[in-house]
């Protein structure tokens, strides 16, 4: 765990590095964020990375959607997407349930050509499978300002996890 204070005093360098992973592969929401340095909380923090998110092109929105993990993949993801899929009980899924989320994954990135995106924390396998199933059903613009959406809850509880508002 890091305070905002020391956040604060870190160099661009040591912020980035620390921060990095909040945001699936896509360090240049971090470097951004940094600029408008110094946060006096956890919330003015999200709030601003939120803020970066928000602004990026569309490009740069559809590259960060695309960073992230397919849910249940059993390739290397960051240890946060680890922890998080770990919790929702992605990583003891039976063969047929790994193929069912195989085919649901497959589903969803044909029809949006981006990977299903769900903050996990809190929600189970059956969750998960019901959440794909539904939202299949939306318009492509739908689903890229929901998975943004979730990209932002995501990062909230990564920085929950890992920065405390206390002083040093």
């Amino acid at each position: 765990m890091v305070t905002i204070s020391t956040l604060n005093e870190m160099s661009k360098l040591a912020f980035v590095e620390k921060l990095k992973e909040l945001v699936e592969h896509s360090p240049w929401v971090i470097e951004r964020a940094e600029k408008q340095r110094p946060f006096n909380s956890r919330e003015n923090l999200h709030e601003k990375i939120a803020a970066v998110i928000q602004a990026a092109s569309e490009d740069e929105k559809m590259n960060l959607i695309q960073a992230h993990p397919h849910l249940g993949t059993r390739k290397k993801v960051t240890s946060f997407s680890e922890s998080e899929q770990k919790g929702a009980g992605l990583n003891g899924l039976s063969e047929a349930e790994y193929e069912h989320l195989l085919e649901l994954n497959r589903e969803y990135v044909e029809r949006f050509s981006f990977p299903f995106i769900l903050a996990v924390r809190g929600k189970n396998k059956e969750d998960i499978f019901h959440s794909i199933k539904e939202r299949v059903k939306h318009s492509k613009e739908q689903e890229m300002s929901r998975a943004l959406s979730e990209i932002n809850q995501i990062v909230r509880f990564r920085i929950e996890d890992q920065i405390t508002e206390g002083e040093d």
